[in-house]
């Protein structure tokens, strides 16, 4: 066996999440415990000197050395993390400083092989590094990636994405699956399944972001598009066809339908689609309901109709669904 250690250089700079920093060494780590002759990684955190770099969480990290000491050495894996700000309304929007693009367009280039951890692939978009590529990143801030970058097919839902010699990850806890993907690809599955197991987690989840994200948050509409949304909120048990949500609004099928569109992005069905999905997750979290109660409350009828819908939005099953996420609230 090799043993050759391979470098693996995280980009450090004010306002990283630090999950994203601390989560792929922690990977690493475990895998040098795990491996005969310890081939395993070096890992470095760079940033722009070796001033101790302030997180997102208000915990400071020493940098081992600078970007330009890592621009002379040969880098096996360049990782970078990202950084977010939440806006008024509570509206997630990733961070791209220009100064930390340039630096990973720089970094990239030394490199063989780079991925994005979380909204750092917003970084690595900037860069150039994903035009014409397929990646994903966290889920609340899809949308702006793909505003931001029309040249970049972006993909919400995978926990990670590999197109070549770049990998864009998910969104925060998803930089563990991505760091055992790249132990898989580097020294092969079962040192990724010895590690995964001492993390007490799967090697492979069993389905992406779309079980965590909430895609009824939208941004400001209309009084009658309000008026619309609130209308099937409290009617999910009667039916919701374009004609019934026209008659409601006294518009033409058309006229809603480019509503629908321009305003929320999507078509009346599949939105009156999403409102009961979130229903029917939300009963299965807090509630011991019957699949079919829950399926009557949601306005899905049927028990086939549920699990067909779960499914084909979510990947998973209803009954899998609440084994992973039945909470009972608080007295």
């Amino acid at each position: 066996m090799s043993q050759i250690r391979r470098l693996v250089v995280i980009v450090l700079f004010e306002g990283v999440d630090l999950l994203d920093v601390t989560g792929p060494p922690e990977v690493f780590a475990l895998l040098r415990r795990e491996m005969d002759g310890d081939p395993g990684y070096d890992v470095a955190l760079a940033a722009e000197t070796l001033q101790p770099v302030t997180t997102s969480a208000g915990v400071r990290i020493v940098p081992d050395l600078t970007l330009d000491d890592a621009a002379r050495r040969r880098i096996d894996t360049l990782l970078v993390p990202g950084s977010v700000e939440v806006d008024h309304r509570r509206q997630v929007h990733a961070l791209v400083d220009p100064a930390v693009v340039a630096r990973v367009e720089q970094l990239a280039a030394r490199s063989r092989r780079i991925a994005s951890v979380c909204v750092g692939a917003h970084l690595l978009a900037a860069a150039g590094l994903l035009d014409g590529k397929r990646a994903t990143t966290h889920w609340s801030t899809a949308p702006q990636l793909a505003a931001d970058h029309p040249a970049v097919e972006v993909d919400a839902d995978p926990i990670f994405i590999r197109q070549g010699n770049v990998w864009t990850g998910a969104g925060l806890t998803a930089c563990l699956d991505l760091s055992l993907a790249l132990v898989a690809e580097d020294f092969g599955e079962p040192a990724a399944v010895a590690v995964a197991r001492q993390l007490v987690m799967y090697l492979k989840r069993h389905s992406g972001q779309s079980q965590f994200s909430v895609p009824l948050e939208t941004g400001p509409t209309s009084r009658r598009m309000d008026d619309l949304r609130l209308h099937i909120s409290q009617n999910l048990t009667r039916p919701l066809s374009v004609a019934d949500l026209a008659t409601h609004a006294s518009i033409g099928e058309r006229h809603l339908s480019r509503l629908f569109r321009d305003e929320l992005g999507t078509t009346p069905g599949a939105y009156v689609e999403s409102v009961r999905l979130e229903a029917a997750r939300a009963r299965l979290e807090t509630t011991d309901d019957t699949l079919d109660r829950i399926a009557a409350l949601s306005g899905f009828n049927t028990i086939d109709t549920l699990i067909r819908v779960f499914r084909r939005r979510l990947n998973t099953t209803p009954s899998d669904y609440r084994k992973r996420f039945r909470h009972v609230p608080a007295p």
